[in-house]
């Protein structure tokens, strides 16, 4: 049943403050990631049109141009499918009636659209510098030499009376310079801080920390028992033809990623770990098979992020078999052995087959979603990282050889 217009206009001030719309009844979830973003910063807030700069270019290609790429794309499917693709075939009919009907929500509600249309907002971000290549300069011999320095400002409450009657607040500021490779830097105070690196200026959230570092030297980032963390997000750079042709990112073979510490970077009270993954099914039969075991996860649900345009139209045809509109977020505890796998029981139970809708950003930049899994996560004290992550979150450690990508000032307004 679709929601009455009075409910979804009594949803609207909970969805401006929080950038997350739940529909009723609903297994779909509306995510306006700038919105979610700009909440893990006090003083500087993300460029919407530098966020969904992709999407907006895109608007420009002729429809013809668009057209034939879909005949293309159709007429590959065409012959029959292998064992492989048709096990992948039906778990995307099994999952198609959730989308379908997430998507039908979202159409159906005016206020949400009507938001959706007018993402890209007016005001511009910092012009951009020349931007860094980390994952170059990480691999040259001067990489342990690279510093960066962290201005930090800290809030002080003062007891004296100011002009109003009321309290004064002041900031103590202060500089240090720290190594940037291999090692974790990290922003303690509750505002943002501004980092020079190479004259370049990046902004970390509050309360948030980054390590980067190849695959190699990851173990370095594994703390004491007491600082591992019950959430961690992992976003890998899978194999990927398309990825490599269009320069965008480095990707590994998969079998790299078996040597990922998850066990050990898992709290002692355990962790919720979160995969995304591509439609492919070989990848999801090494995941299941090989990956998941081997990090000791056991698999809990599935969930979907579905990409929508401004007019709240799917990205590409639900069911072109190479190029669906959506992408998988694989869901599974990794369980420490000494404590007994009852106490999860108690934990609020994931749902599956949840639907996040969202207009997609930059290639490959997946919506902030840590928040929602938060509940479901293991332990009193949220400590949550993020693995290959490309940019940070407020009270998030942030791994991989990247993570200040989207942290550029020229993100930012």
């Amino acid at each position: 049943m679709a929601e009455t217009e009075k409910t979804a206009e009594n949803k609207l001030p909970s969805f401006e403050k929080t950038g997350v719309y739940r529909f009723e009844n609903s297994n779909a979830v509306f995510i306006d990631p700038v919105r979610v973003l700009n909440r893990h910063y006090s003083r500087f807030k993300l460029s919407p049109s530098v966020y969904y700069s992709r999407f907006f270019e895109s608007t420009n290609l002729s429809s013809k141009s668009v057209s034939r790429k879909r005949k293309r794309k159709v007429k590959t499917t065409s012959r029959s499918l292998n064992e492989k693709e048709q096990l992948a075939n039906r778990r995307h009919l099994e999952a198609r009636v959730f989308m379908l009907k997430a998507h039908e929500d979202l159409l159906s509600n005016n206020y949400v659209l009507e938001r959706l249309r007018n993402l890209r907002g007016d005001e511009a971000a910092e012009e951009a510098g020349v931007e860094q290549s980390f994952v170059e300069l990480g691999t040259v011999w001067q990489a342990p030499m690279y510093e960066i320095t962290l201005n930090l400002c800290y809030n002080e409450c003062l007891t004296e009376e100011s002009q109003n009657g009321g309290f004064s607040r002041i900031q103590s500021c202060e500089s240090k310079t720290i190594p940037l490779f291999d090692n974790l830097v990290v922003n303690e105070t509750s505002n943002d801080a501004e980092a020079i690196f190479l004259n370049n200026k990046y902004i970390l959230p509050r309360e948030s920390s980054f390590f980067m570092s190849d695959l190699g030297k990851i173990h370095n980032l594994i703390p004491g028992n007491h600082r591992c963390f019950n959430l961690i997000v992992i976003d890998p750079p899978w194999e990927n033809g398309s990825a490599r042709q269009k320069l965008k990112y480095q990707t590994l073979p998969n079998r790299f990623f078996l040597s990922l510490p998850i066990k050990q970077l898992s709290h002692t009270e355990g962790a919720l770990v979160a995969l995304w993954v591509t439609n492919r099914e070989k990848l999801r039969a090494f995941v299941e098979n090989e990956l998941f075991p081997k990090w000791g996860v056991k698999y809990v649900a599935t969930m979907y992020w579905v990409k929508v345009k401004a007019d709240g139209s799917l990205i590409s045809d639900l069911d072109l078999f190479h190029h669906r509109p959506y992408e998988c977020l694989l869901l599974g505890y990794c369980y420490n052995e000494a404590v007994d796998c009852d106490r999860y029981s108690g934990l609020k139970p994931i749902p599956d087959n949840q639907v996040f809708i969202s207009v997609p950003g930059d290639y490959s930049r997946k919506p902030p979603v840590g928040e929602l899994l938060m509940d479901y996560a293991p332990g009193l004290e949220p400590r949550r990282l993020e693995l290959f992550s490309r940019e940070m979150l407020a009270g998030w450690t942030s791994w991989g050889n990247e993570p200040l990508h989207f942290q550029a000032s020229s993100h930012f307004k």
